[in-house]
């Protein structure tokens, strides 16, 4: 089913110039960033139950009545550094994913948001980076060698980008219960280069996950040693395949007393489209060499997960502000198989189905702020179970930290400018399956201005 998206694919293109490339893998609970704003990054993430500005309706959007009367805009940007790593657990090489193939970076995932507040209607819309990943093993690796140790020399990288772009109301049904709901139209495009060894394609076989014309003739081949998907445009915007969809949230705050609010919020599971574009598959032939095949690929079976977020905040006196979330984030459903259909231009076709079957997460944030003058200060951690599953795990694909520590702050120019920023650390993770042992740990900044009128 192609979705067909007008007013909101003008909006979103906007917000993707404003970003660069991706040599990174930048989200932090699996493919999803771990708080959108800096308010909420400089909170361990926290954003159910408090103003947390624009960025709020990527979580909460009831939390946007709890603003001034008037109109805000918001933009900003997030920066992502990281310090991912493979070893071959049989020789102990290590590839290190950094800048050697057609992503380049560093990477900064655009905000950008406007909220217009006349009580007890709150409205607004925005653009915002949900998430995505990203390698850059480059083409000299291990990874690069297909079965009995065979140099390829092609590539072995990542790039995905998952773009909201959300349209937002809320209401006050009293003077203690706001409910809010928001609608997104959803754009992901990804760049990909995977080399799958022949005892990796024979497994997928043997167990009933390849299916199509081509099949024969990869089996035809005289010493089959692996084969390689390449979906990638060199390009600063655009990616090799890409989707449009949609996705939507509802949430509520209420006030138990002037200084005490819990909130709650659910987001839907994504509804997007298969990526479509161009490809090429190369058969990799110890005796015939590299043959490569050019065609049209589907990318299925790769959706944005539920998630049900739970919060509570305190403001225990003109200074000190706490806040506290609970989320349960439903992967299982959403990520199942990745589902490749591959077709060429002479018409002949392969289907793979490669198992991922992450799991569902939960996620605990804590934050605390300090506010003295013109300036807030701001600190939080972060703690999330592990969704991914150490026996399908992909290289490319290892987004696995899952504690972080952040710290932040704002300044008041005036009552009507604001500057925000926030920092925070993923620890390093490893995780181990059959043959390799991936470490990956990173940091973000986040910065944004808010102007009031």
């Amino acid at each position: 089913m192609k979705y067909k998206i007008v007013t909101p694919y003008t909006l979103a293109m906007v917000a993707i110039i404003v970003s660069t490339t991706l040599r990174v893998s930048y989200a932090t609970d699996v493919f999803r960033l771990e708080g959108f704003g800096p308010v909420s990054r400089g909170m361990g993430g926290a954003a159910t139950a408090f103003d947390v500005g624009a960025a709020g309706m990527m979580t909460n959007p009831a939390t946007l009545s709890l603003m001034g009367a008037g109109s805000e805009i918001h933009v900003g940007l997030d920066v992502v550094v990281t310090d991912i790593s493979a070893k071959n657990k049989a020789t102990g090489e290590n590839a290190s994913s950094d800048s050697h193939s057609n992503n380049r970076g560093p990477y900064a995932a655009p905000e950008a948001g406007f909220v217009y507040r006349a009580a007890p209607l709150t409205l607004g819309f925005g653009a915002f980076a949900q998430g995505g990943l990203g390698t850059e093993y480059g083409r000299n690796t291990f990874l690069s060698r297909a079965s009995g140790n065979l140099d390829t020399g092609l590539d072995n990288s990542s790039r995905l980008l998952v773009l909201n772009v959300p349209f937002a109301i809320t209401y006050d049904i009293n003077e203690k219960l706001t409910i809010g709901a928001a609608i997104d139209a959803m754009w992901e495009g990804l760049n990909l280069e995977l080399l799958l060894p022949a005892e990796d394609v024979g497994a997928l076989i043997q167990g009933g996950r390849v299916t199509g014309s081509l099949l024969p003739v990869l089996g035809g081949l005289p010493d089959l040693r692996g084969a390689h998907f390449s979906m990638t445009k060199n390009q600063p915007i655009a990616s090799g395949i890409d989707a449009w969809g949609f996705g939507a949230r509802i949430g509520g705050v209420y006030k138990l007393s002037k200084d005490t609010i819990i909130g709650a919020a659910y987001t839907m599971e994504s509804r997007m489209a298969d990526m479509e574009g161009n490809a090429t598959m190369t058969a990799v032939d110890g005796s015939a060499g590299q043959i490569p095949l050019k065609g049209k690929i589907k990318l299925g079976g790769l959706q944005m997960p539920a998630q049900l977020d739970i919060g509570v905040s305190h403001q225990i006196n003109e200074h000190w502000l706490v806040v506290a979330d609970i989320s349960r984030v439903f992967w299982k459903n959403a990520v199942k198989d990745l589902k490749v259909h591959f077709v060429t231009d002479n018409g002949e076709d392969i289907h793979i189905s490669l198992p991922q079957n992450y799991k569902d997460q939960m996620i605990y944030s804590l934050g605390v702020a300090y506010r003295t003058g013109h300036w807030t200060l701001r600190c939080g951690g972060r703690i999330a179970s592990q969704a991914m599953r150490s026996d399908t795990v992909i290289a490319v694909i290892p987004a696995i930290p899952t504690k972080h520590a952040s710290a932040g702050f704002s300044y008041d120019f005036s009552a009507a400018n604001t500057v925000d920023f926030a920092y925070s650390h993923a620890f390093e993770e490893s995780f181990d399956n059959a043959n390799t042992r991936l470490v990956h740990s990173q940091n973000n900044f986040s910065i944004a201005y808010t102007h009031r009128f």
